[in-house]
């Protein structure tokens, strides 16, 4: 019989009878697409921090590969709902006493242009990071596009506009990241963390 991998502890954050649950030590970074996250996540990973990939990028993979229509540029809505599913299991199978950077969060998930159901916004209420967030802006000279990243820079930066009010909604305190080298953009992030601990 193969166990399910950290179904213990999804299943131990789920039975808790208090909401919102908080994770401290859960760090997003976010931003736009194009603005460094992944490079920025290796660097941390490098330097021995836990970190969880974006959900977006595997979705669009095995969408490709099974001929499926859940694509943000082909059907929105079923993407995001993909999407949510994941998040909520990234956060819900980490170890909640090791600090995590996340690629992305629950927040990410939301439409602000748009009518969802409600359980979008139940779930970000309800499942909380830390409360800064450390959005990384548009960045021209570094945005590539690739089969998983369709949209051009001008996209980009609507979405990080977005990314701005939904976040900042929600509660959350925005640090944007530096435009400059990955090692000094970790630095910045791990001495922001330190002071606001």
């Amino acid at each position: 019989m193969v166990a399910e991998p950290n179904k213990k502890l999804e299943d131990a954050y789920l039975s808790q009878q208090t909401f919102p649950i908080l994770k401290e030590n859960f760090i997003v970074i976010s931003g736009c697409s194009g603005g460094g996250k992944s490079t920025l996540l290796s660097e941390l990973a490098s330097r021995g921090y836990t970190t969880v990939s974006e959900p977006g990028r595997q979705i669009v993979k095995e969408q490709l590969v099974i001929q499926g229509d859940a694509l943000p540029w082909i059907n929105l809505d079923k993407f995001l709902e993909l999407a949510l599913s994941r998040y909520l299991y990234l956060f819900n199978s980490q170890d909640d006493q090791k600090l995590t950077f996340f690629d992305r969060g629950i927040v990410d998930a939301l439409q602000i242009n748009s009518s969802q159901p409600r359980y979008f916004q139940e779930a970000t209420k309800n499942f909380r990071y830390n409360s800064l967030v450390f959005l990384v802006p548009p960045w021209e000279e570094i945005f590539e596009t690739d089969s998983e990243r369709m949209h051009n820079f001008a996209s980009a930066k609507q979405e990080f506009d977005e990314l701005l009010i939904k976040y900042e909604k929600f509660g959350y305190e925005i640090v944007i990241v530096p435009k400059v080298s990955v090692e000094e953009r970790v630095d910045f992030i791990l001495n922001r963390l330190k002071f606001n601990n």
